[in-house]
């Protein structure tokens, strides 16, 4: 009896055995529960939304930087408005000079077109997976336009440094080496299908929460695109549907958390903590970066300085400086305007633009121009000093003889004196800060209205209409107390010299002036310490080597003069 059991089972288990082995397929296939794939992550309205986010944070990090400063900054520094501050033609990673910082090799140039690639790669998976997705067809709408307007505003990156580049619209789920260039023309028209369907399909600005994109931001990045593509009419369009939206308009009267601060200005409250955003009443901020200290997802943090640094990076060094007598001339790095928080003044602003930007006739009066915005002066602030409140510039350190970079002028916008974080402070009765300060801990602009009026400034220009033009450059120069400018005077490099003055440290600089093929000419005309090592081919940017060379089997080309 017991055989027979036996011979029964064995005879089970090998029926079993062959009935299964003959569909190892399915019996091999894995099915994730507990952890996303490129086929779990992409099914709810919920995880579609999280990849959204991500997009939001890839961009943060691309524009306040995440431990690379140098990257982040170098859309700065060596343009027409900044330069190296520490006077350094030699240094690697800053704009020191164009021979040293512009090459097929540079991280400046990896970082541009490896994180803005980044980018247009996850958009097109989104939009690729939404569309077989089995969300509704709202649902889909939302989030595709969510997404191509990521990939728009990637491209913009891309083909504006780089001039052609290869236009990709779908995922690649594979590697590929086959990459070739598309025209400029394309990749913009590509652009401008991608930002009109965003502004057709997202909300409107007062429908939703601080930081997230809407209609009207990319009406404003279709317009700048139409202006790319010299479709005139319709870049003016636009800008337009931004300019006369109900819910927007310039700040003309002080307001925000430092309102009654006699020392400032409606320009200057628009940098000062909690101002940035439309629930602060903002009506001019379009688009706003969202950051918060040491909070989760917060991207700041007070332990340390590497993130959104502004204010490390662009402020004077004068907080080690010794008085006449040789004797400690300040207390300090403080929370105050005198000092600047934790300037180290890597990169400083042009002597154009501390003095000839502004006019003789406006340079008292543009409050943009006025010292509490742009800090032309210092003084001794330690109380045991012989020189004690008396001006660095009239009782010069000794110091400076051996480093004059250390005394700047800087823009006040980089730094939130008298309101840092409680736990950056190490003697908040003196205002002193601990070693970790540097971060401009607020909110960041994307973009704020007067952006648009000079968009559509240079549409209006390039439509043949300096007086619309002038219109448009006067709504900006008025807020500010600015003399007016003539239509007569009005062309391409009036309009650059505005938005220096009024968009400063909030447009990425070097992408305008490569947008506007302005670069050479500005550098060379503006900026003292570049104008002889740039050269004609630096109006696009090199594409990076390792690139080059790994895309074996297509035709990706350098840039003429690399």
């Amino acid at each position: 009896m017991k055989h027979t059991y036996i011979y029964k089972y064995s005879i089970l288990l090998i029926v079993m055995f062959f009935t299964i082995s003959c569909d190892e397929d399915n019996f091999l296939k894995e099915e994730p529960q507990d952890f996303f794939t490129s086929g779990t992550a992409f099914v709810t309205f919920e995880q579609f939304e999280s990849s959204i986010t991500d997009l939001y944070a890839r961009l943060r990090a691309a524009t306040m930087g995440n431990g690379n400063a140098d990257n982040v900054m170098n859309q700065w520094t060596g343009t027409d408005i900044f330069k190296d501050g520490r006077f350094d033609p030699n240094n690697f990673n800053r704009f020191g000079s164009y021979a040293r910082s512009y090459t097929p090799t540079h991280p400046f140039v990896r970082y541009v077109w490896n994180t803005y690639y980044k980018i247009v790669s996850n958009a097109n998976t989104i939009i690729s997976r939404v569309e077989v997705s089995e969300l509704t067809d709202n649902e889909k709408t939302t989030i595709a336009a969510e997404a191509k307007f990521f990939r728009a505003f990637a491209y913009r990156y891309l083909v504006y440094h780089f001039g052609d580049v290869p236009l990709i619209t779908a995922e690649i789920a594979e590697p590929r080496t086959d990459f070739t260039r598309a025209p400029k023309t394309d990749v913009l028209n590509q652009m401008a299908q991608d930002f009109s369907d965003a502004a057709n399909e997202l909300k409107g600005i007062t429908e939703v929460v601080d930081g997230r994109v809407h209609s009207l931001v990319a009406q404003h990045y279709l317009a700048e695109t139409y202006v790319a593509l010299e479709q005139w009419n319709d870049a003016i369009a636009a800008a337009s549907t931004v300019i006369n939206d109900a819910a927007t308009d310039l700040m003309t009267n002080r307001f925000g958390s430092l309102a009654s601060d006699p020392v400032g200005n409606v320009y200057w409250d628009l940098f000062r903590v909690g101002n940035q955003n439309r629930s602060s009443g903002n009506t001019e901020a379009i688009w706003v970066c969202q950051m918060e200290a040491d909070v989760p997802g917060g991207f700041l943090t007070t332990s340390s300085s590497n993130r959104s640094v502004f204010e490390r990076y662009h402020n004077s060094l004068i907080w080690t400086l010794v008085d006449p007598n040789g004797e400690p001339g300040t207390l300090g790095v403080r929370s105050t305007f005198n000092i600047g928080g934790r300037g180290v003044n890597f990169m400083g602003i042009t002597e154009w633009f501390e003095e000839d930007a502004w006019g003789v006739a406006d340079f008292d009066i543009d409050i943009r121009s006025q010292n509490i915005n742009l800090w032309r002066d210092y003084y001794y602030d330690n109380p045991e000093s012989a020189f004690f409140g008396m001006s660095m510039r009239d009782f010069p350190s000794p110091t400076l003889l051996t480093s004059v970079f250390r005394v700047q002028h800087y823009l006040t916008k980089t730094t939130t004196a008298g309101q840092h974080p409680d736990a950056l402070y190490s003697d908040p009765e003196k205002g002193l800060l601990k070693s970790s300060a540097g971060t401009t801990f607020r909110d960041q602009y994307y973009l704020r209205l007067p952006e648009t009026y000079l968009l559509r400034a240079e549409a209006y220009h390039g439509n043949g209409d300096n007086a619309n033009a002038a219109i448009d450059i006067n709504e900006v120069r008025v807020r500010s107390n600015a003399s007016p400018v003539a239509a007569g005077d009005v062309d391409i490099d009036y309009i650059l010299d505005e938005r220096a003055r009024e968009l400063s440290l909030e447009e990425p600089r070097r992408l305008t002036l490569h947008r506007m093929g302005k670069l050479v000419d500005r550098v060379r005309a503006h900026n003292v310490f570049n104008a002889d090592d740039i050269l004609d081919h630096h109006n696009l940017a090199p594409i990076p080597l390792g690139d080059i060379e790994a895309n074996v089997t297509g035709d990706l080309q350098q840039n003429p003069g690399y």
